[in-house]
């Protein structure tokens, strides 16, 4: 009995092997070839890529990079099935805070020299001058999609415990309907102190690990730079610039809750509320990337980060695809893929409450603020379009 089992544990392992052989080799022209790509492509690597997705990049990636892309804070922290460590707040209202986990030991590679930058493709680059911070760019852009729902020409990545009708989010029809009566959007800033990578002669006085309760230059002022462009549309909005998480990171997400809903019985008329973040992507040794457009390096990337364990996200989900489809028309990399977490980021305020991150710890103030227009340009082309009436 024993030797059939050998037999067909070898055939499996045969058979494993086989298929990683084929993946490593794929593309290639020759049988060298062939054999340097098996040489250089690790089964570990390879899995890493298929489960993340594709990442564009002038050179490969270490292993420990990957995965702490695949892993994003904001995204770990929302496993609310797990027990939290002791420094985590008590989870009150089932929302878990970001912070960082400790990606897997690695060396960092050696980084090329920047390259030189295009000039930016758009008008909303305006008074901004991107000069270089020294961060490594990466951008992810997924072209394998078995890992990912399809909501038409958007990419969800759905972590959660609910089931997804893509067909149904990308129908278009949210339920939070733009009214010109009153104050229609709230912007505001759980994590307002987190803050980016200065270029030389730019520095920030920190209050943390990439944090600063300067509000002229972490995210409360990309949120200032998105009111001003809803503004340019006739669209009224509301700014709420303290910072939630100072000096209590732990009550962040507590203090923007009572926050939002202090507004909203003040504004009965707000439908759409903006948490604007910025993500934070490191390796082993803490040292940062920044994620940026194929279109234009100079232009950070967005996600939206989609939390699902509230009743009625699907609205928020709909709208979420719809802001996505109308930006992805022009820049087709600007956002990330969309990931559904089963948590609720206080997203069951309003049918119209998204949580929004400009940018990573690596991208510069300018990157995420050319980002943060980009972004507003398509959320108030796509809300205005859906307008009542």
């Amino acid at each position: 009995m024993k030797h059939p089992i050998f037999r067909r544990a070898a055939a499996l392992v045969m058979a494993l092997l086989t298929l990683w052989a084929v993946a490593a080799t794929v593309g290639s022209q020759s049988l060298p070839e062939a054999l340097d790509s098996i040489r250089s492509d690790a089964l570990p690597r390879q899995l890493v890529r298929w489960e993340l997705g594709d990442l564009f990049s002038p050179r490969s990636l270490s292993l420990a990079t990957l995965m702490t892309l695949y892993q994003s804070p904001i995204l770990l922290s929302a496993q609310a099935d797990l027990p939290a460590p002791a420094h985590e707040h008590d989870d009150r209202r089932d929302i878990p805070d970001d912070t960082p986990a400790s990606p897997p030991e690695s060396q960092p590679e050696t980084q090329p020299e920047p390259a030189a930058r295009p000039a930016p493709l758009s008008e909303l680059a305006e008074g901004l001058t991107f000069a270089d911070n020294g961060v490594h760019a990466e951008t992810v852009n997924p072209t394998n999609t078995s890992n990912y729902a399809v909501a038409g020409d958007v990419l969800i990545r759905n972590r959660s415990e609910r089931d997804l009708d893509a067909a149904a989010m990308a129908s278009g029809d949210f339920a939070a309907r733009y009214s010109s009566e009153g104050p229609q959007v709230l912007i505001l800033h759980t994590h307002g102190s987190e803050a980016y990578s200065m270029p030389p002669g730019q520095e920030y006085t920190p209050t943390g690990s990439y944090r600063t309760d300067d509000t002229n230059v972490n995210v409360v002022r990309v949120g200032d730079e998105i009111a001003a462009v809803l503004s340019t549309y006739g669209i009224s909005v509301l700014h709420d610039r303290t910072l939630h998480d100072v000096p209590s990171y732990n009550d962040a997400y507590y203090n923007s809750y009572d926050a939002a809903v202090a507004y909203r019985e003040k504004y009965p008329s707000l439908v759409y509320i903006l948490d604007i973040h910025r993500d934070a992507v490191s390796d082993a040794d803490g040292n940062q990337y920044k994620l940026v457009t194929l279109e234009d390096p100079n232009a950070a990337q967005v996600s939206f980060i989609m939390g699902v364990k509230q009743e009625g996200w699907e609205e928020n989900m709909k709208l979420a695809v719809a802001v996505q489809h109308t930006i992805q028309q022009s820049f087709p990399t600007l956002m990330r893929p969309i990931s559904m977490v089963y948590a609720n980021y206080n997203q069951g305020i309003t049918p119209g409450t998204l949580l929004v991150e400009i940018g990573a710890a690596g991208n510069s103030l300018d990157e995420a603020i050319y980002a943060g227009r980009l972004f507003a340009k398509g959320f108030a082309e796509t809300i205005l379009a859906g307008r009542e009436g």
